[in-house]
């Protein structure tokens, strides 16, 4: 991997990215590290939607190239209906930005940072763009809920 300078971006693009910034530093979902620190830097980058809503995702591609793939089944949803249909109770959960829900451990934050016009920071949770964030995520999902 190596050390990046910011993608280039419009002054509105580095607002929204900014934006998320903050919202992530209010949530402690990242923090701001020292810029002399010997590190691998990945760029944030934004996706848009249609209705004008975004999200910031790190550009991991180098670091999901040298990860090894975790396996951990995904359920399919006709067979997390079928268990639906069995249930007694049915509880409705809402997971703001889920994998942020899963911490990340400190030998594994360095892997983590991202460069800004603003500033080097480090994820402290789970970022979007992960390989394995998904399987990590149902992971800690069906050991919450174990039956």
């Amino acid at each position: 991997m190596l050390r990046r300078p910011p993608y280039p971006a419009s002054l509105e693009t580095r607002k929204e990215i900014e934006k998320h910034i903050n919202e992530l530093l209010d949530m402690d979902v990242i923090r701001k590290i020292g810029h002399n620190e010997i590190v691998e830097i990945i760029t944030p980058f934004l996706i848009t939607w249609d209705d004008g809503k975004s999200r910031m995702y790190g550009d991991f591609r180098a670091l999901n190239n040298y990860t090894k793939a975790d396996r951990y089944p995904i359920p399919r949803m006709p067979y997390s209906l079928d268990k639906l249909a069995k249930a007694k109770y049915i509880k409705k959960m809402d997971f703001m930005k889920a994998f942020h829900q899963n911490v990340v451990k400190t030998n594994s934050m360095k892997l983590l940072r991202i460069i800004f016009h603003i500033g080097i920071y480090e994820y402290t949770r789970m970022p979007f763009g992960i390989k394995n964030a998904p399987a990590n995520f149902q992971r800690m999902m069906e050991k919450l809920f174990q039956e």
